[in-house]
């Protein structure tokens, strides 16, 4: 199935203060490939993707008990790709089902960083990865030891820059619904450090999509009760809340019909018209799906300052303005 010709050409952002440019839009492997998504259809998507722009895949090894990166990596053999247009992430921490005891096996301790990464990189068929995380911050584990290791990674062209994901510092999540952190507190770090975000759920797990306007659909992500994090899902929110979440989501349909755009599109380009994004992993279990989420690359430039006033006044949530720290 070829990229339909009508798609925007894709745009590629510098990740933070580093050389490295990643497509603004990426595609990641959590709760779908080597999971619900099978391998045929896996390999559809991520061809989807590549030609549509996407240089950017992102996996983990905790993802489908390490099958998202064996699925990930079997598409790169498949379809040939130059490794060097690849942008290739994986993340590290929770690795209890690759040994028969747990001890060592999770965590960021040298150990496990080490002998984590090689794990990946064996399941990936790569003999290294452009980004690795730390997918969660060890409070075990003296961070010394973490940068060390992380670091001789990279001295040992293993991986080429790391960082981290869902760490309480610089938890990446970022969409409509969810903005403080990174529209707040994060600010400092912009401006200090040179902060690049490749945010995750950039469509709050598909409800910024409109999907669930009038109910949920059998065959969508909240229907799929039979996954961890969704039956945690269920457990955690009420049908009141979830009805409000929606209800909030509603009112923005209106901006996106004024702008002849789908909402799923609104609510992306919004996510990519902070500049401070480096790139949104997306997830994606159909080629049609990634082309929609590419096709948010061409409404970025539609959000005007008064499109984007409209926003805030709609969700209420627009975090306040830091003032200046002496």
């Amino acid at each position: 199935m070829a990229a339909p010709t009508d798609l925007p050409k894709m745009t590629y952002r510098f990740l933070g203060r580093s050389g490295l440019q990643v497509s603004v839009i990426s595609l990641g492997g959590w709760l779908t490939y080597g999971g619900h998504v099978d391998e045929e259809k896996t390999f559809a998507c991520m061809k989807a993707a590549y030609d549509s722009g996407v240089n950017f895949f992102d996996c983990a090894e905790e993802y489908a008990g390490g099958k998202s990166e064996e699925a990930m990596g079997k598409a790169i053999k498949k379809f040939g790709w130059k490794r060097n247009d690849l942008v290739i992430s994986t993340k590290l921490y929770w690795g209890q089902a690759f040994g028969d005891n747990p001890v060592n096996n999770r965590g960021l301790s040298r150990k496990h960083i080490i002998e984590g990464m090689a794990g990946s990189l064996a399941r990936l068929g790569l003999e290294y990865v452009d980004v690795v995380y730390a997918h969660r911050p060890d409070r075990q584990t003296p961070m010394e030891e973490v940068v060390r290791a992380f670091n001789h990674l990279i001295t040992t062209g293993r991986a080429f820059y790391w960082g981290t994901s869902g760490w309480s510092a610089d938890e990446p999540a970022y969409n409509m619904l969810d903005r403080r952190r990174v529209e707040r507190e994060y600010a400092h770090l912009y401006r200090e450090v040179g902060l690049g975000l490749t945010v995750y759920s950039p469509l709050k797990q598909g409800i910024l999509s409109g999907k669930y306007r009038d109910g949920i659909p059998a065959g969508s992500r909240f229907a799929q009760e039979q996954v961890d994090f969704i039956a945690g899902y269920w457990k955690r929110t009420d049908k009141d809340t979830w009805d409000a979440v929606v209800q909030q989501v509603n009112q923005l349909q209106p901006i996106a019909d004024e702008l002849g755009v789908k909402l799923s599109h609104l609510a992306l380009a919004w996510v990519l018209k902070n500049p401070n994004v480096s790139s949104a992993i997306t997830g994606a279990s159909s080629p049609e799906q990634v082309y929609e989420n590419v096709r948010a690359v061409g409404v970025v430039d539609k959000l005007t300052p008064e499109i984007l006033k409209n926003i805030d006044q709609i969700l209420g949530n627009k975090p306040p303005a830091i003032t200046a720290r002496f």
